[in-house]
C-alpha cells in the first residue's frame, strides 16, 4: 500500500481556511497508515475516511453566532481550475479538533479527472490523502453541500459522486442539516 498527500490537501496549512495538522506532511501519511485498520467507505466506491487521533490537528469549522461577519471570494482551488465561491467567517480562530477524519481517494479515481499524483494509477494499493476534515465535535460531520453538488454535478475539479438521485438528495439534506449555520474561519492575510 502507498499513501501520499495529494498536491490538492496540502492546501490545509495554519494560516489557510482548512483545519490542518501540526506535524509533516510524511507525519501525516504515517498516521493514516498506522490507522487504516478504521477505515470506511466515502460517498462512493475508491473513497475512504480513516479517523485518526485528535491530537495536533486544529478545525476551521465554527458554529455562526448571531451577527458574524462573514466574507467571501471567488478563486480556483488550484490552476486551471474554474473559480468557485466560498464564505468564511471573520474574527474567528480555528481550534483543537475533537475529532479527525482523513478522506483519501483511490488514484485511479483521481485519475477520471486527472488529478492524481500517483502512477500508475491503476494500482488498486494506491492511495491519496485529499481533506483534513477536523471537526470541534465527535459526531460525523458530513461533506460540505457545495462540494457535494460541484462533485455530483461535474463541475471543474470535482469528482463524479455516482449517485442516484434519491441518494443525492438524501445526502445533500444531511450535509445541508450539519452547514446550515456554520462556516470555516476566514483565510488569514
Amino acid at each position: 500500500m502507498v499513501v501520499v498527500t495529494n498536491q490538492f490537501a496540502r492546501r490545509h496549512t495554519p494560516e489557510s481556511r482548512f483545519s490542518h495538522y501540526e506535524g509533516t506532511f510524511e507525519e501525516l501519511e504515517n498516521l493514516v497508515v498506522e490507522n487504516w485498520e478504521v477505515a470506511k467507505p466515502g460517498y462512493r466506491e475508491g473513497v475512504i475516511l480513516i479517523q485518526v487521533p485528535p491530537e495536533r490537528f486544529f478545525t476551521s469549522v465554527v458554529e455562526l453566532q448571531d451577527g458574524d461577519r462573514l466574507v467571501g471570494t471567488y478563486s480556483p482551488r488550484r490552476p486551471g481550475e474554474e473559480p468557485r465561491k466560498s464564505v468564511g467567517v471573520l474574527s474567528r480562530e480555528k481550534t483543537p479538533a475533537a475529532k479527525v477524519d482523513i478522506v483519501l481517494y483511490a488514484s485511479s479515481v483521481l485519475a477520471e479527472s486527472g488529478d492524481n499524483s500517483l502512477f500508475p494509477a491503476e494500482n488498486k494499493d494506491n492511495w491519496e490523502i485529499i481533506s483534513i476534515n477536523a471537526s470541534p465535535t465527535v459526531a460525523d460531520e458530513p461533506i460540505n453541500p457545495w462540494a457535494l453538488l460541484h462533485n455530483h454535478f461535474g463541475s471543474s475539479g470535482g469528482t463524479a459522486t455516482h449517485l442516484s438521485d434519491s441518494d443525492f438528495v438524501e445526502m445533500l439534506k444531511e450535509s445541508f442539516e450539519y452547514w446550515k449555520n456554520k462556516a470555516m474561519c476566514a483565510e488569514t492575510e
